[in-house]
């Protein structure tokens, strides 16, 4: 048996593998347990979020710019970020009129398409 460590989207995962004969499939449902807390972890992050507009990457890329902060006051159309994908700036615009109630992404962050970047209400 090996060990090795694995990091996933900055989160560090100790793994242990073993090699096995070509009819021993049942430990491959072993790492699906460790896939679930993962997916549990983003959860509370999304629990704040539910009052108020999400606002979503519309496409993978990188945070270049966050135009905003907590509590400032924004027009529907009004940039709230530049994300960078595929060599291009792109801007994510809010899509209605209210107040920044959280930010969930920082500059340089890498987000995947429906990423929450922010919220307003």
């Amino acid at each position: 048996m090996k060990r090795y460590s694995i990091t996933v989207n900055g989160k560090a995962y100790d793994v242990a593998v073993e090699e096995l004969s070509a009819d021993a499939a049942a430990p491959v449902a072993a790492p699906a347990p460790a896939a679930a807390p993962k997916a549990a972890a983003p959860a509370p992050a999304a629990a704040p979020v539910a009052d108020g507009t999400k606002i979503t990457a519309p496409m993978p890329g990188t945070i270049l710019d966050v135009k905003v902060a907590v509590g400032d006051s924004v027009k529907a159309g009004q940039a709230l970020f530049v994300l960078e994908a595929m060599k291009m700036e792109n801007d994510v615009n809010s899509p209605a009129d209210g107040k920044v109630l959280s930010i969930n992404t920082t500059k340089g962050t890498a987000v995947e398409t429906g990423t929450v970047l922010a919220v307003i209400g």
